[in-house]
């Protein structure tokens, strides 16, 4: 934002791979001390953000194989990719069984409804307490399911010709996940 004009109109409106790649493709000459000591700070950064790409890369290499092996359901669940699959069973824990209910499971999770109502209106609001990880990880498969997935699109739009707000559509949603994925987090038998 503050570098020369030139190199801000040259990285301008360029995706994010592309700034990346040039940036860290930068050969900077000594001349103008401004540009030369920007264009160094930007070769780096360049580097930086392709090393991090990478290595997360490798990462993501090593975590499918543990998620399928702990739990192979799990990523066939519509939604759930590895790093999802992977934050619930962080949730779930090394001892699952601990689990002994998928109500249990639900409020680990905090999508447990807990009555909200009032004198006049009756609602429901999510459990405050338990694990906001596991809690986004649904979050993101409802996400996902309300983008692209048939049944769910139709569900929510039946819901809400029935009144309920988004909010309380995805409260709903996230508790039928945690309801299909309960069953996924026991260990494979033998």
């Amino acid at each position: 934002m503050t570098g020369p004009d030139d190199l801000r109109a040259r990285f301008a409106r360029q995706s994010p791979a592309d700034l990346v790649a040039e940036l860290a493709a930068l050969r900077p000459r000594p001349g103008s001390m401004v540009r030369y000591h920007t264009l160094l700070a930007l070769r780096e950064l360049g580097r930086r953000a392709q090393f991090l790409d990478d290595q997360l890369a490798r990462l993501d290499e090593l975590i499918v194989p543990l998620v399928t092996a702990r739990a192979p359901g799990l990523l066939a669940l519509y939604g759930a990719g590895p790093d999802t699959a992977a934050m619930l069973l962080v949730a779930a824990g090394d001892h699952p069984e601990r689990l002994h209910s998928e109500a249990a499971w639900a409020h680990l999770c905090t999508t447990a409804p807990l009555s909200a109502s009032s004198g006049k209106v009756t609602g429901y609001r999510l459990n405050p307490g338990g694990d906001r990880q596991a809690n986004h990880a649904l979050y993101r498969i409802v996400i996902t399911r309300l983008s692209s997935h048939p049944p769910t699109r139709a569900y929510a739009g039946r819901r809400t010709k029935e009144g309920l707000s988004k909010k309380e559509i995805i409260r709903c949603l996230k508790r039928y996940v945690a309801r299909e994925v309960y069953p996924h987090l026991r260990p494979p038998a033998g």
